[in-house]
Parts: C-alpha cells; structure tokens; sequence
C-alpha cells in the first residue's frame, strides 16, 4: 500500500512538472512573439488603421471602471493623433441591466468624437470573441488594440491567429487593485486562447455585417 501512494504521488507530481512546463512554454511563446508590435502612440499615429479596437473592461452603473476609463483615454488619443479616424468598442452587454459598450461610446462621444466614428460591438464577450467578430462583422484588417499592457500580447497573438494585422499600445495608468490575480489568471488565459486559436470556434454570436468604414451609429440601441 505504501509503495502505491508513492507511485501516485510521484505520477500526480510528474504530472505537475508536466503542466507547469507547458504553461512556461505557452506564455513565453504569446511573450516573444508579440512584442515587437507592441508600439507609441506616437508610431501608431502613423499607421492609417481601419480602427482603433478599445476592449472593455468593467463598468459601474453608467461609469467606467478606472482600467476601462484609461483604456478609452489611451483610445482617444490615438483617434485625436490620427492614428484611424473610426472606434471600435467592444464589451459585454449581454444583459439591459449591464452595458460596457454604450457606457464607452457615450465617454468618447462627450470628450469630442464623432458619433458616427464610434462603433459598438455588443458581444465583444471575450479578448478572443472582440477580435473574431472585429473581424467578421466589423470587417476590420489593420487594427490598433488598446488594453493594459499585461493583457496586449494575448490580443496581439489572436489577432495574428485570425490574420488581422494589429498593433498593440498599452494604456498605462496607476497600480491596479488585483494587478497580482489578474497577471495570474491572465498566465492561464494565454492557454487557453492559443487552443482556441488552433480550433478557432465560432463566437457566441455573429450576424449583420457593418463595416467599420461606415457610420458608427448604425450600432446604436
């Protein structure tokens, strides 16, 4: 009995090692392999992109988080830079009583972007479901992807898995509560995005394409 708990215990331990070693490679790899497009505002200005991904975060009430709020700061500044003249918001508002996309549009709109340049994704559920319907939907090909800097690679790395060409610039801002769970939990979502990069499932919704070379307002609710 006591030579089969330590076979168990040496197989649930190779086991670990095993899982542990395919984790380190994952994420290195999401790592090395997106960082050279991790660019400036002021480079990203440069590049006439279809549109300027913001993707969401969480709101209170009709106010942003303090993470979504710099995101659409960072946002704002590319748009003002000229780095596209189009928006593309992209969040959960799966339910009336939660709405992260009208609360950004509304943010954009009242610091001086045009309403008709603001588009909203209401079913931007996820990093990977944002950038397939960006995609499919919004027929976006040169995107610029605004989000934190822990989270840019992992959007960087779909992106390319979906052939969008994208650049990434981060929206810095202040420490963030939490910073230290969602770095670990993000260590766990690059694997899990690089399996549905492999398998490429289709999002939880598509629809009516809208190019986001129209008018934003025909994503208005």
């Amino acid at each position: 009995m006591k030579r089969v708990i330590i076979n168990i215990i040496l197989i649930l331990g190779a086991l670990g090692a095993l899982g542990l070693s395919v984790l380190i490679a994952i994420n290195n790899r999401v790592l090395l392999t997106t960082s050279e497009r991790i660019i400036t505002v002021e480079e990203a200005a440069e590049l006439d992109a279809d549109c300027i991904l913001v993707l969401g975060a969480g709101v209170n009430g009709e106010r942003p988080s303090l993470m979504l709020a710099d995101r659409l700061d960072r946002g704002l500044q590319l748009y003002f830079a000229g780095a596209s003249d189009k928006l593309l918001m992209s969040g959960d508002h799966g339910r009336v009583e939660y709405d992260e996309v009208n609360v950004m549009k509304e943010q954009a709109v009242a610091a001086g972007a045009e309403s008709s340049d603001v588009f909203m994704d209401h079913a931007g559920f996820s990093t990977y479901e944002s950038l397939y319907r960006a995609r499919d939907i919004f027929l976006a090909e040169r995107v610029i992807i605004v989000t934190q800097p822990y989270h840019l690679p992992r959007a960087l790395y779909i992106a390319e898995a979906l052939g969008i060409e994208a650049w990434g610039v981060g929206a810095d801002g202040e420490d963030y509560y939490g910073q230290s769970y969602r770095d670990a939990r993000e260590a766990l979502a690059r694997v899990k995005d690089v399996f549905y990069c492999m398998t490429q499932p289709e999002p939880t919704f598509l629809g009516e394409q809208i190019p986001v070379w129209g008018d934003g307002n025909a994503t208005n609710d």
